[in-house]
């Protein structure tokens, strides 16, 4: 019995000590996410990004219809039926019998792969020189500053005309290559501004007392803790590029035939419009639904690693 009452005691004060050991801290990172799982908004663009993302990769599992084959005889701008759901007829077709619903399908491929190589291409070049111009500075930071400044000079949209001209055939390659030379700029400034306020914290200065290399330091403490903006700022561009792809292809200057592109098929179905305006509408509608998902992501994500806007 007393050997009982020796040991009562040690039981409360071994919990008391458990419940006070301190828990690991979670990253911005971890955060963010636990914060972007509670936002509606990024819940829905998501799944619509998700949605197109299918499209593009396995398009044959939501129609089994050629987008390129027409039927002028029996298919001239036929308008949507919707006897049957998700069906050839769904979205009617257009001046070359052609389904739009297969079309739009089909051509998020041209979209997505256009979007995310461009935005992976200017965040790589546009962040490897604007941490090599925030964190070295003096000559180095005003020679890539002055090549930014004269590539800023060039709209995007004109300097894209003017590099694809150069193409005989313009694919889905070459609008990517024009787009990212042309636009890298903004995530070198985005970078570069966010390296030179990492750069003076105090975990970097005692890096460098340490003696850590400059690749140590700009890997391990300036670029974690600097790309943040640079994810926003790039998430948010990716529909914007997505449009600038279908506004070149509708100018004629971006993809051709027989790439199915959405800038294409509004093209095509402006000659239609008063006659058969669904044609314009749903690959239109499919553009800006795209676009508005996106930048819907591009909000949360930025509300999200922003504690100021929480």
């Amino acid at each position: 019995m007393p050997d009982v009452l020796e040991k009562t005691p040690a039981a409360p004060a071994a919990l008391a000590a458990k419940s006070e050991t301190p828990e690991k801290p979670r990253s911005l990172g971890s955060d963010a996410w636990q914060d972007l799982r509670t936002r509606p908004i990024f819940i829905l663009s998501s799944l619509l990004i998700l949605l197109l993302i299918a499209f593009a990769i396995v398009p044959s599992l939501f129609t089994s219809v050629d987008p390129r084959a027409g039927d002028l005889q029996h298919h001239f701008l036929t308008k949507p039926n919707y006897t049957h759901l998700f069906q050839a007829d769904w979205f009617g077709y257009d001046g070359q019998g052609r389904s739009i619903y297969a079309r739009i399908i089909y051509g998020a491929r041209a979209s997505v792969v256009v979007g995310i190589c461009v935005t992976a291409g200017v965040t790589i070049l546009g962040g490897i020189t604007g941490m090599v111009a925030g964190y070295f500075g003096g000559w180095v930071d005003t020679l890539i500053s002055r090549v930014t400044d004269i590539f800023f000079g060039i709209p995007l949209l004109l300097g894209a005309l003017v590099v694809l001209n150069a193409f005989s055939s313009r694919t889905v390659w070459s609008v990517v290559f024009a787009l990212v030379v042309l636009g890298w700029t903004q995530m070198t400034r985005v970078m570069r501004g966010s390296v030179i306020t990492v750069k003076q914290a105090d975990y970097v200065t005692a890096a460098k007392a340490l003696g850590a290399g400059t690749g140590r330091i700009m890997l391990k403490h300036i670029l974690p803790n600097a790309i943040a903006p640079v994810i926003v700022v790039a998430t948010i561009a990716l529909g914007g590029y997505i449009a600038t792809e279908a506004t070149l292809s509708f100018l004629g200057i971006g993809l051709q035939d027989p790439t199915i592109s959405w800038g294409i098929d509004i093209n095509s179905a402006q000659k239609v419009i008063r006659t058969a305006p669904f044609a314009l509408f749903f690959p239109a509608g499919a553009l800006s639904l795209t676009v508005l998902a996106f930048i819907m992501l591009g909000d949360a994500v930025r509300d999200a690693l922003d504690p100021k806007l929480r």
